[in-house]
């Protein structure tokens, strides 16, 4: 089993804050850190160390070079990363005193990516293993209609959410992991139960994970339905724990066929990721996970 995630690689550069900056306001921050992030990566750092066999395509500038470095400490196949973008991508977060975050993204690289270097990247997969994309590259519809093409397995968290991502061909979409927020957009509707019935009725081959955030997740597919409700711990930082969850989630569930345990690991990493400060460095490995 094979994860190639194509997905973006960014610079996290980090202000915790008292509180959000508003409009016409200069704040002075408490601490700034720099961190390697990007939706991207973060997620293939959660499949590596959850214990996947993963694969990160992308691009990066010159300036962005430590992104590879890091990816390939964790294990992370990275001959399909480009290094001739223009800048890499960069994200500005603001972590509140209440540890919620904020980002500002900046795309550089990542929205730089060629059609033919995405077919160099897709010819070597096959039907059987899974491709894993996120909102911060380029075209992902055409990712999508190549995977399709080849019998990849394709996993979607439409994150950032935004217009394009309802024109996407959701019928060769196999797993669908998303927040409350872009169900919303997505369906219109509000409740979890709604956003997940909507869904379903338009494309019920869908496997869909559905996060709510301290209420857990819940799974839902044409033929089974499952709640995990969340871990309590003490949150310092949010910023990954997404990432983290689908990571975890994925991994478990390639490997055992079991949402039930899947979603009870990917739930518990995610809790851990959001006890510690920072985005990538905040995900666990997979014996703190189940130790």
């Amino acid at each position: 089993m094979r994860f190639l995630n194509f997905g973006s690689l960014n610079l996290d550069k980090v202000y915790t804050v008292p509180h959000f900056v508003t409009g016409g306001e200069t704040l002075s921050s408490v601490y700034y850190a720099e961190y390697a992030g990007g939706k991207g990566l973060n997620q293939s750092i959660a499949l590596a160390r959850s214990g996947s066999q993963t694969f990160h395509a992308g691009k990066i500038g010159s300036d962005g070079l430590f992104l590879k470095n890091e990816l390939a400490s964790e294990g992370v196949h990275v001959e399909g990363i480009y290094e001739n973008g223009l800048i890499t991508g960069h994200a500005i977060i603001q972590v509140a005193s209440t540890a919620e975050n904020c980002i500002l993204l900046y795309g550089g690289a990542n929205k730089e990516i060629t059609s033919t270097q995405m077919d160099k990247v897709i010819e070597n997969f096959d039907s059987g293993d899974f491709l894993v994309l996120q909102n911060e590259i380029n075209d992902i519809d055409y990712l999508i209609s190549a995977a399709h093409k080849k019998g990849l397995t394709i996993v979607l968290n439409p994150s950032p959410m935004s217009e394009s991502i309802r024109n996407l061909d959701f019928s060769k979409i196999d797993y669908l992991i998303l927040n409350e927020i872009e169900g919303h957009v997505i369906s219109g509707e509000k409740s979890p139960s709604r956003i997940l019935d909507y869904l379903l009725s338009h494309y019920n081959h869908l496997k869909i994970v559905l996060t709510l955030g301290a209420h857990g997740a819940v799974y839902k597919d044409n033929t089974q339905e499952y709640r995990q409700e969340a871990y309590h711990v003490k949150v310092v930082d949010t910023t990954a724990a997404g990432d983290t969850f689908l990571g975890y989630f994925l991994s478990i569930v390639s490997q055992k066929s079991d949402v039930k345990l899947a979603l009870r690991v990917a739930t518990k990493a995610a809790s851990l990721a959001v006890s510690q400060k920072g985005s990538s460095s905040s995900i666990p490995f997979l014996a703190e996970v189940i130790g």
